[in-house]
């Protein structure tokens, strides 16, 4: 089949197994798919192990893909971001301290590296931005970002118009911004 093969035979073919279509929808979106998957992660080797996991579930859900409702590429790149939401959300699942501090002795040598340590304080302030801002856009970025839900889906559950859920995004993920940048300039 030629490379410009219409998206809804392509998926119709990966659905069948066919290793000839799989390779196609490989190489027409690897390159987004890592490149968004690096944004996510911390490094390449997580970012190509996110991005066989992608395919993976690509593959799986090949049957369910619809060229009425998105295009080929706006389908991908939704499951791929589904798909890094859950990995970090995996990631930062961890037992209460209670819990933690029951089973396990701590010693000296259970100190978190610096990395971690930084990580985890940047996420404390992130969090503690995120409750400054006024309840419609910190509901609508904890949906879209922490959530995994598309816009259209917290529009849908705010009862609120599509272009409002998408203003209160961009008005917070700003505020967030300038937050960060005020947190930044403090701490030189």
């Amino acid at each position: 089949m030629p490379n410009n093969e219409p998206d809804y035979r392509l998926m119709r073919r990966v659905a069948l197994g066919e290793e000839d279509a799989v390779a196609e929808l490989y190489d027409r979106y690897c390159a987004l798919v890592f490149k968004l998957s690096l944004q996510f992660l911390s490094n390449n080797a997580e970012a190509e192990d996110a991005v066989q996991e992608v395919f993976v579930r690509l593959w799986k859900t090949a049957d369910r893909f619809d060229p009425r409702k998105a295009k080929l590429v706006t389908w991908v790149m939704l499951i791929t971001r589904r798909h890094l939401i859950d990995r970090i959300r995996r990631k930062t699942v961890r037992p209460k301290q209670q819990e933690f501090t029951e089973h396990h002795e701590v010693s000296a040598t259970d100190t978190p590296l610096p990395s971690n340590t930084l990580l985890h304080e940047r996420n404390a302030l992130l969090w503690q931005a995120l409750q400054t801002l006024p309840e419609m856009q910190r509901t609508v970025i904890e949906r879209a970002y922490f959530h995994g839900f598309t816009l259209r889906e917290v529009s849908k559950q705010l009862d609120a118009p599509l272009g409002t859920v998408k203003s209160a995004l961009s008005r917070g993920l700003l505020r967030l911004r300038e937050h960060s940048s005020k947190e930044i300039s403090a701490q030189l």
